[in-house]
Parts: structure tokens; sequence; C-alpha cells
């Protein structure tokens, strides 16, 4: 049986996202855990996340999550949620600044101020909350079924940038074009929320259960 564990560090929307994989993987084994030896026991290994990148990163390392999350990229599929996906990248502006996991590279900024969107010239607000389309960049087998320009659900006022070409596997328009999902080797990770996209959200959590891990 497959074993899958969601990282709890005290700031994941940990209810949600399990239920979510309890429904689209009946047949494997999900569970909540913040023990090391059970996280690199698991065939995959999901990294949540809501919040502040500062205060993720200062539990991730009181707690050696961080060193946990580096060994689980090595050898299995990893997937990264919404706070998650910004902490696998190298710093984020936010709190004035924050070193982060570096395991794929780019950096975390803000939206900037006076954002309008692209096609109607509406000015846009932040946070960035709601449903919002995904264009997928290139083949990827989480992508599996998933139509192209699926609308999934974002809450988020901060977003990746600086990401090389080769590691942006979709990227979504607010006001400026950013790269909500990044993926690399066994890493795929999104800046929506899968657990609340509906049925384009499960299907990428359903592919994600039967992922090796190869692109």
């Amino acid at each position: 049986m497959t074993s899958i564990v969601i990282i709890d560090y005290g700031m994941g929307n940990l209810h949600s996202i399990s239920k979510a994989l309890e429904h689209v993987a009946q047949d494997a084994h999900v569970q909540v855990s913040s023990r090391p030896e059970t996280i690199l026991s698991a065939d995959r290994v999901v990294f949540p996340g809501v919040g502040g990148i500062r205060d993720c990163m200062v539990e991730l390392r009181r707690l050696g999550m961080d060193e946990v999350i580096h060994e689980a990229a090595r050898n299995r599929p990893l997937l990264g949620v919404c706070l998650g996906m910004q902490a696998l990248l190298e710093y984020s502006e936010e709190n004035d600044g924050t070193d982060c996991l570096g395991i794929i590279p780019g950096r975390v900024c803000r939206f900037s101020e006076g954002l309008a969107d692209i096609r109607s010239g509406r000015r846009l607000k932040i946070p960035h909350m709601g449903w919002n389309q995904v264009h997928q960049e290139g083949r990827h087998p989480l992508w599996r079924n998933v139509p192209q320009d699926s609308r999934f659900y974002f809450v988020h006022s901060y977003h990746a940038e600086s990401v090389q070409e080769g590691h942006v596997a979709a990227t979504t328009d607010y006001g400026v074009s950013f790269p909500s999902v990044i993926a690399r080797e066994n890493v795929f990770a999104m800046q929506f929320h899968p657990e609340k996209s509906q049925h384009a959200g499960l299907r990428i959590l359903e592919n994600f259960v039967y992922w090796d891990g190869e692109q």
C-alpha cells in the first residue's frame, strides 16, 4: 500500500488536504505527522503551508524539518502547496527578507500596488484571492487529464519570480504573469490550493498519488 505523509509543523491546512487525498487515494495510507522517521519512510510527501514565511522557516528549523524536507526531496515525490511552494525557493522578501530552503532556485516577492487586470484594466486587490486560470507550460505527469487553463483557488499576497524557465510548470496572470506551479525532478509545487479547487485540484492530487517522481 502506498504511504503518503503530510508534514505537520503547525502551519498547514492539514485537515482539508488530508481529506482530499483520502478521497482520491482510497487504496493509499494517508497520515499527518511531525515525526522525521515517519516522513522519511513515506513513499510520497506533501509539504503544505499557510501564513507568513518567517514563522514558517522558524518552525521548520526549530523542529529540524528543514533537513527532513531536503532529504525527502532527494528521492521521492514531494508536493508543495501554497506557502510550502514558496518555502522551497531560495529567498522571500516577506517579513523584511527571509532565507528559505533553496531546493528550487528562485525568489518570492510581493504583488505590486496598483496592479490592473491585463484584459479589462480593472484594478486588482491584494491579496490575490479567488479563482484564476493556470496555464500549463509543457508536459508533466501531474497535468494528466487536467485541461489547459483550468481554474484553481488562490489566496496569497506574494508570488514566485526569477524561477528558471525549465522549472516553471505553469503561469497565472494577476496584473503580472507569475509562476504558479514549479517543478524540478521529483518535486512539484503549486501556489494555489488543490484541495479547494474542485475537480481540477482533485485530479492533480490523484495524479500525485500515482506519480513515480519521473517527468
